[in-house]
């Protein structure tokens, strides 16, 4: 039995927008899996996804810059990479409980699809796109500033800790006098590429993460990691994870 459709409205109070077109946060919701089992051509998410994702890099770029004028040009993209990548929108989208709403085909439903990052991240760009275009600049401004405002405060005072394949090495060289391996796969067409990363020292994976680019993905991975070292002793030489 097909899953009855979710009650948009209720994911919009959720966002705190109230839609002039509901119809684009339906389309928003709509994973390819389940634009492909309707009957003519309903569109996917795909494209509101593209025009969320640089909707949501100039807002967060325009915060940093207006926000921590103290920071160099290169600290400002890692505060802007912390925030604009698959695994943060995924766990902003999991808050949201995007997952509940999403409209997936049988098969991806059945996979688990309503907890898969990449779903997860891509329909929280599609939303945004969604509401950049029903209520123009300023919504989708006011909107995001909701959703990151306390996460940009709260990245900026973790800035040297942001770089986490530097961290990982040095942790590894102390543990292990070892390096992390990176191991990458990944997935979807050209313009909507995810990538995938899993980081090993000595042959046992240690983390993993995933991104819009190979050095998103690793760093996910390598925080990970830095995680799951932390605490080891020095020399141990044994890798432990429990």
């Amino acid at each position: 039995m097909r899953r009855a459709e979710p009650d948009l409205s209720a994911l919009g109070e959720r966002l705190g927008y109230e839609f002039e077109d509901p119809g684009l946060l339906r389309r928003a919701m709509a994973h390819r899996s389940w634009c492909a089992e309707q009957p003519g051509n309903a569109p996917s998410n795909e494209r509101l996804e593209f025009l969320g994702d640089a909707v949501l890099g100039w807002v967060v770029a325009d915060l940093a810059y207006h926000h921590h004028g103290d920071l160099a040009e290169g600290k400002l993209t890692d505060l802007r990479k912390s925030l604009v990548n698959a695994s943060a929108l995924a766990a902003l989208a999991e808050e949201f409980d995007i997952g509940s709403y999403v409209l997936l085909g049988k098969g991806e439903d059945a996979a688990g699809g309503r907890t898969k990052p990449s779903i997860l991240s891509d329909a929280m760009e599609a939303v945004i796109g969604a509401v950049y275009l029903d209520g123009g600049t300023e919504a989708a401004f006011d909107l995001i500033v909701r959703l990151l405002g306390e996460r940009l405060s709260g990245s900026a005072s973790m800035l040297d800790h942001l770089d986490y394949k530097t961290a990982l090495q040095e942790l590894t060289a102390r543990l292990f006098d070892s390096a992390p391996v990176y191991l990458l796969r990944e997935e979807g067409p050209d313009h909507a590429k995810h990538f995938f990363a899993t980081v090993t020292v000595g042959g046992q994976p240690l983390g993993e993460g995933e991104g819009r680019s190979k050095k998103q993905a690793e760093q996910v991975a390598a925080r990970m990691a830095c995680d799951t070292l932390r605490g080891q002793p020095a020399g141990s030489g044994v890798v432990t994870t429990g």
